[in-house]
């Protein structure tokens, strides 16, 4: 049997995708040990090296495509699912004189900030700070952070919470790019050679049909990962941000993540 490093996120999408190949598929050919880590905190551990297999930002895979290998499956793209850049007030006007608070540097959400900010604000820098994104919500929510961008399944409460939108991050993309939003992806290390590779894209894509399978979606597993006390959020979560992509990118995929390595700064 194979041992092999896994890194995912503890979002219900994640978790969805994931479980049944967590928990142990029948007749496998790996032992996987997994790493339950913030987005942010995984593209880090692929830059050094520390896993085999793993869900990254789409942002970070320029950075680390010559030791990783990308996967047409386990990714999370699609439409209507992008960042949204908010403030702590509302209504709001984005004020480029004050700080913009981004959940990780090598995050997507960080670099569709960056892409939105060019086409729209001018040459001037902008003026950026970084934090987790549960923190970046937190922040907004307390005062603390005047504007900022939020994620996952911050996506869905900020009206509840009185914040104010500022601009879809994903939708603008959309427009200017007529492409799915490439927020996340899935890689392996290319040393581990084609036809483990191949072994593992089986392994997550059965993993996904058994999710799908199931009559009930949300899980003991995914409610204890994404420490989310409301159903109905984590179930819009994976409808979100579980599509047809995350089996397969197809072209449309790929064709979204060279438009982001050819126009975002990196």
């Amino acid at each position: 049997m194979i041992s092999l490093r896994l890194g995912i996120s503890t979002c219900p999408n994640d978790t969805f995708i994931y479980e049944a190949l967590v928990r142990g598929l029948k007749n496998s050919e790996f032992q996987w040990n997994v790493t339950f880590a913030d987005v942010q905190t995984l593209n880090e551990m692929v830059l050094a090296g520390e896993l085999d297999v793993a869900k990254v930002s789409c942002g970070v895979l320029p950075l680390v495509q010559n030791k990783y290998q990308l996967l047409s499956c386990g990714g999370a793209m699609g439409y209507g699912c992008g960042p949204l850049l908010l403030s702590a007030q509302s209504p709001a006007k984005f004020d480029p004189s004050k700080e913009t608070v981004l959940p990780g540097k090598n995050t997507t959400a960080s670099l569709l900030f960056r892409f939105w900010y060019a086409k729209t604000q001018g040459v001037e820098p902008p003026k950026v700070s970084y934090a987790f994104f549960n923190e970046v919500y937190d922040g907004l929510l307390l005062g603390k952070n005047a504007q900022g961008v939020v994620i996952h399944e911050k996506r869905f409460t900020w009206e509840r919470d009185h914040l104010g939108l500022l601009t879809d991050l994903g939708a603008f993309w959309e427009a200017e790019t007529e492409s799915p939003i490439p927020l996340g992806c899935s890689v392996a290390k290319k040393t581990l050679g084609s036809s483990v590779i191949q072994s593992v894209e089986a392994e997550i894509r059965q993993s996904l049909d058994m999710a799908h399978a199931r009559t009930e979606p949300v899980t003991d597993f995914i409610r204890e990962k994404a420490q989310i006390p409301d159903d109905s959020v984590i179930l819009k979560h994976i409808r979100m941000f579980v599509t047809d992509f995350t089996r397969d990118m197809g072209e449309p995929g790929r064709k979204a993540l060279r438009i982001l390595a050819e126009h975002v700064s990196l």
